[in-house]
């Protein structure tokens, strides 16, 4: 069944706004919410970077059924995978098995603070299966001795488990990153809506859920849902490629001081339009994906919360029918 998640945005909202946002998407109706993992803004203008794992656990406490999830966390450089396999077991515990661990290989924006420097993709791929084996294994709950290239582990074990071993999600920018999700994770993230990473991650044996965030402006008009995402959300047109290579909000703003209001508004779906919103959606689930987090870009959530109660979610649950044969059910 197609499953409909909120983004808690911790680059734009501080601790607290995050709990309440939160605490709203429940009452709304959203089945999980999913929260990114920064130090760093990617734009001043966002203003914030609480740390991610305290206010999980604050949501955790203040929820009663939604899902959560990181979306993603990093376990390369800025965390040891031995810490996150303990926060996500800690975290299932808190939350009732209700928590989902998204990784990624990450932003030199976020792990450069621990001044280990940012290698290039391979190694950072190398890095993230070894991460991946230390955390699959402490989940499981085995004691981890571990010798790799780039981790080590001297008899890790996690005492405090949930009942149930979380899953864990894998971020995709690429096929080589979709085959490795299929074969050392539990699902796929995607922020394009590239059918051929689905198909990837299939054909490599991939069953699990597949995630897609899809970004937008809810506003009272076009015009100001345009410019809302412009000035919050202009960072996301430069690629993966550069995405991943910036060091702070600093190069973000000079990376995208040239990108218009035009063009965002073209990438971002803005206005008062559920039917805007709904096709924008409907271009991730028709490309494979049955996890959908809505992320509202900018400071006013409740607009957006309420067009989601009265027509963004009906919408969605209506189309939405069950999946067969390992296949995303395309909405109709």
């Amino acid at each position: 069944m197609l499953r409909i998640g909120y983004k808690l945005m911790s680059e734009e909202h501080g601790p607290a706004d995050l709990i309440r946002n939160a605490r709203r998407a429940e009452e709304v109706g959203f089945d999980f919410a999913a929260i990114s993992d920064h130090s760093f803004p990617w734009l001043a203008e966002q203003g914030h970077a609480p740390f991610a794992w305290s206010v999980l656990g604050a949501i955790a406490q203040s929820t009663r059924r939604m899902g959560l999830m990181t979306a993603v966390t990093c376990p390369i450089m800025r965390y040891h995978p031995v810490i996150v396999a303990q926060a996500t077991a800690t975290m299932g515990v808190l939350s009732g098995d209700r928590f989902t661990l998204g990784l990624g290989a990450g932003e030199r924006l976020n792990e450069h603070v621990v001044g280990q420097g940012w290698p290039g993709v391979a190694e950072r791929h190398e890095r993230l299966i070894e991460a991946l084996e230390i955390i699959d294994a402490l989940l499981a709950g085995q004691t981890v001795s571990y010798g790799g290239a780039h981790f080590r582990a001297d008899h890790a074990r996690i005492f405090d488990q949930p009942r149930h071993k979380p899953a864990v999600i894998l971020a995709a920018g690429g096929p080589d990153a979709a085959r490795l999700g299929a074969r050392k994770a539990d699902g796929l993230i995607v922020t394009e809506a590239k059918r051929e990473l689905i198909d990837t991650y299939a054909g490599e044996g991939g069953a699990g859920p597949r995630y897609a965030e899809v970004a937008m402006s809810c506003a009272a008009s076009e015009e100001e849902g345009r410019r809302t995402a412009h000035r919050y959300f202009r960072w996301s047109l430069a690629g993966w490629p550069v995405l991943a290579e910036l060091p702070h909000e600093e190069a973000f703003a000079a990376a995208s001081q040239h990108v218009s209001v035009e063009a965002v508004g073209e990438a971002v779906s803005c206005g008062p339009s559920a039917d805007r919103h709904l096709a924008a959606i409907e271009k991730y689930v028709s490309a494979g994906c049955d996890h959908i987090i809505l992320n509202q870009i900018g400071p006013d959530q409740e607009a957006f919360f309420k067009l989601c109660a009265e027509e963004i979610l009906p919408a969605m649950r209506a189309k939405a029918v069950p999946r067969s044969a390992g296949k995303a059910a395309p909405l109709p």
